[in-house]
């Protein structure tokens, strides 16, 4: 079994919000709105595969997200995050930071790069993620993010 689960949602989970809904009677506008974020569930099963793909170079922290579907700067993304021996699921409503894209350098996995929100909700997850990860944060060790 791998150290962490990547799953692609039906973007009926994505949040909903002003500009995010398409009248179905094809109003003016309609076309214009703006297409739902995608939604990825990131289970994380053990503490190293937290830290190879925490960020903590992002002042709210992020997640390295393995991934091939494609993406721009700045995209919304909503991730559903379950952390190591912790039966709650997290939402964090990010944005794409990077893109790692296929065959990059050095055998790097594809995918994003994930900046948390600065809300108070996702400050407290980011203290929750560095405490799982103690002292692990200032190692050495590669990881699949910056």
């Amino acid at each position: 079994m791998s150290e962490f689960q990547t799953t692609a949602l039906p973007s009926a989970f994505a949040p909903s919000g002003p500009g995010r809904m398409a009248s179905a009677l094809g109003t003016p506008g309609a076309a214009a709105a703006a297409a739902r974020p995608s939604v990825i569930q990131l289970v994380f099963r053990e503490k190293g595969a937290l830290y190879a793909a925490y960020i903590p170079a992002f002042t709210e922290g992020g997640l390295f997200v393995p991934t091939t579907r494609e993406y721009t700067l700045g995209d919304d993304i909503y991730l559903l995050l379950s952390l190591p021996e912790d039966n709650q699921r997290y939402p964090v409503a990010g944005k794409i930071a990077w893109i790692t894209p296929a065959n990059a350098s050095g055998g790097r996995t594809q995918g994003v790069g994930v900046r948390f929100p600065g809300d108070d909700k996702t400050r407290l997850l980011r203290v929750k993620i560095e405490q799982i990860l103690g002292t692990n944060i200032s190692s050495s060790k590669p990881t699949q993010t910056l």
